[in-house]
C-alpha cells in the first residue's frame, strides 16, 4: 500500500522501519527501470536534434519548457519534447527548499533542517531522517558534473582485472540504486534539486556493531570474486548480475549494512560498475568462472574436470 511522500507529493512505497510488500517492492523497481528508460530516450532524441554533452548533468536537470519554442516545428523537435515531459515524471524537480534547508547559505547542511535531522554520511551522500523515521539521502554533486561512484577499469596480468573506485555519473548512480534496491534496502529516488542534488529514499534500519565481520554476505545473490580474477581499491569486491548482466559491486563494509525490521541484514550503499564486456571476452577464465557463478554461487574458481577427458 502506498502512501504520500511529504516532500515530493508522489506515491511512495517507503515510510520508516516498514518494508514494503511484494506489490510496492516491485513498484519501485519498475519505477527504477522507467527512469533508466526514459534517460537513454531523452539522450537518444537530444543527439538527433544535435544536442550532445559530454556528461549527462544537463540531460538531468533540463526543464519542461526547455524547447517549447522549437516543439511546434514538430519532428525531431517535437519528439524531445516529449522525452523531457516523461524524464521529468520520472525524475521530478523539487526547489532544495522543499526539505528545509536553504540554498542561500555556504553550508545548507551544516545544521539540520525543522523537517530532518542527520544521521550520517559520507563523501558520496548527506543522510538525514524525518519524523517518520524514513531515511533521505542527498548525493552531492562535484564541479564539472560528477556525481556518486564507480570504477574504472585496467587490465592485469592474465586474467586479473584491476578495479579503481572513481567519480561516476547521474546514470551510474540511478543505476546504483536500482542495485541497492534490488540487492539491499529497499530504496526509492524522491527527486533532483534543480542545482542537481539526487534525493533517494530508504527504509530505516540499524546499524550492526562496528567492526562486524560481513565478509558472508548474500552470498547466494553477491558473489564472492576471487582474488585471481580481480584487484580492487574497494573492500569486499562481489559479483552481482543486474538484468543479466555482470557487475562488480564492492564497499559493502559493515557502515553500509543495516538490521531490518525482520533482522535480515540489508546493504545502504555500495560502489558499483558493470564488469566490461570487450576485456572479459579476452579473460577466458574468468569469463568462464562468470557464467558458471550465474548458475551455482559457489562455483570454484576452475571448473571441474570431465572423467572421461582424464
Amino acid at each position: 500500500m502506498s502512501s504520500t511522500d511529504p516532500f515530493s507529493g508522489q506515491p511512495t512505497h517507503l515510510e520508516g522501519t516498514r518494508l514494503p510488500g511484494p506489490e510496492g517492492w516491485a513498484a519501485v523497481l519498475d519505477g527504477h527501470r522507467q527512469r533508466l528508460r526514459a534517460l537513454e530516450q531523452l539522450g537518444e532524441k537530444a543527439a538527433q536534434c544535435g544536442i550532445r554533452a559530454d556528461q549527462d548533468r544537463a540531460l538531468v536537470l533540463v526543464r519542461e519548457d526547455e524547447v517549447s519554442l522549437l516543439e511546434s516545428t514538430g519532428g525531431d523537435w517535437a519528439a524531445l519534447g516529449d522525452a523531457i515531459r516523461e524524464f521529468r515524471r520520472q525524475l521530478p524537480l523539487i526547489p532544495f527548499e522543499t526539505f528545509g534547508f536553504s540554498s542561500e547559505v555556504e553550508d545548507p547542511f551544516e545544521v539540520d533542517s525543522p523537517k530532518l535531522q542527520r544521521i550520517g554520511g559520507g563523501v558520496e551522500a548527506l543522510a538525514f531522517v524525518d519524523g517518520r523515521h524514513s531515511v533521505y539521502k542527498f548525493f552531492l554533486f562535484r564541479e564539472g558534473g560528477d556525481v556518486g561512484a564507480t570504477f574504472a577499469f585496467a587490465r592485469g596480468e592474465g586474467d586479473l582485472l584491476q578495479a579503481t573506485a572513481v567519480p561516476g555519473s547521474y546514470r551510474r548512480l540511478f543505476e546504483k540504486l536500482k542495485l541497492t534496491h534490488q540487492f539491499g534496502i529497499p530504496t526509492e529516488i524522491t527527486g533532483i534539486t534543480p542545482e542537481g542534488i539526487v534525493v533517494a529514499k530508504q527504509t530505516f534500519g540499524r546499524m550492526l556493531p562496528e567492526k562486524t565481520d560481513v565478509s558472508a554476505l548474500d552470498p547466494e545473490r553477491l558473489i564472492p570474486i576471487p582474488s585471481r580474477f580481480l584487484r580492487s581499491d574497494r573492500d569486499h569486491s562481489r559479483l552481482a548480475f543486474l538484468d543479466g548482466v555482470p557487475w562488480l559491486v564492492a564497499d559493502t563494509h559493515d557502515r553500509n549494512i543495516v538490521v531490518d525490521e525482520t533482522g535480515a541484514w540489508r546493504v545502504i550503499d555500495l560502489v558499483a560498475a558493470p564488469l566490461p564486456q570487450e576485456w572479459l571476452g579476452q579473460m577466458a577464465l574468468f569469463r568462464d568462472w562468470i557464467e558458471r557463478a550465474r548458475r551455482d554461487p559457489r562455483a570454484d574458481v576452475l571448473a571441474a574436470a570431465n572423467d572421461d577427458e582424464l
